[in-house]
């Protein structure tokens, strides 16, 4: 699409992060930011310091993984704002425990967001994007939806299925206009490992072989896919040359991560 200077960008997850780093980088821009996330005290933060900079950029709380705040929030964007041209679909949570460690409820909340959170937001979203003929969406996953880790069996399959919706997405919306792009990431250097002091703990070694980013730099590969009509965002560099190599040799890989793993 040709640029977002004026278009609605509706970033989820929005009130820490990567996803506060997007929506200050697209305000930055000149795009008009609808903020999403629960924590409505968080988003009037964020809010307030996109305004104080000269951008636009409007809060608006809500749980994504109910389908009726999901139809509200749409609307309340749609009539504040107007049509999104750009979703990024960037909730998501979850700690990183093997399966006898999680309660079942608590698998339940990993798929909820990021999964079910993106796929309720788009088909909410989206009609508009195909009338328009135009739009993009983002997903963000982690490498670990490429390639599960020990220790994060439900997380690594909340971001397998973010993985999966993208590429299938992808697939309904060919020649639309609409495009759809996957978003990977390794370790970003965010509030998530504070929140979380055993998935530090459970990196693999080979993480060691990739630079950790700032939001500040997720935010910015995201922004430059757009720009770029991309079909696969994946920041740094070393991390897009592993997944190359992954699909070459899927056997090598696996083995790596399990080598380097942890185990208890």
């Amino acid at each position: 699409m040709a640029g977002i200077v004026g278009k609605v960008v509706v970033v989820t997850g929005a009130s820490s992060g990567i996803g506060e780093a997007i929506a200050r980088g697209a305000a930055e821009v000149g795009a008009r930011v609808a903020l999403v996330a629960r924590r409505a005290d968080a988003l009037e933060r964020v809010c307030a310091a996109i305004r104080a900079s000269g951008g636009e950029a409007e809060p608006f709380a809500a749980d994504l993984t109910d389908t009726g705040a999901v139809s509200q929030v749409a609307e309340s964007i749609r009539s504040t704002l107007g049509a999104p041209a750009v979703l990024i679909n960037n909730a998501g949570a979850g700690a990183w425990k093997y399966v006898d460690e999680t309660p079942p409820e608590e698998a339940v909340e990993m798929m909820a967001a990021p999964y079910f959170a993106a796929f309720y937001m788009t088909r909410e979203l989206l009609p508009a994007m195909q009338v328009a003929g135009e739009g993009f969406i983002v997903n963000v996953t982690s490498v670990v939806g490429h390639y599960a880790i020990a220790g994060a069996t439900g997380y690594a399959s909340a971001r397998f299925a973010m993985r999966g919706f993208s590429e299938a997405l992808a697939q309904d919306l060919h020649g639309s206009g609409v495009r759809v792009a996957l978003a990977t990431f390794a370790k970003v250097d965010s509030d998530y490992f504070t929140k979380n002091p055993n998935a530090a703990d459970r990196l693999p070694g080979a993480q060691a072989l990739i630079r950790v980013l700032k939001p500040e730099d997720a935010a910015q590969a995201i922004l430059r896919g757009i720009a770029k009509d991309a079909d696969e965002i994946c920041a740094p560099v070393e991390l897009r040359a592993l997944l190359v190599a992954g699909r070459l040799f899927p056997g090598v890989m696996r083995w790596l991560v399990r080598a380097t793993g942890h185990r208890r």
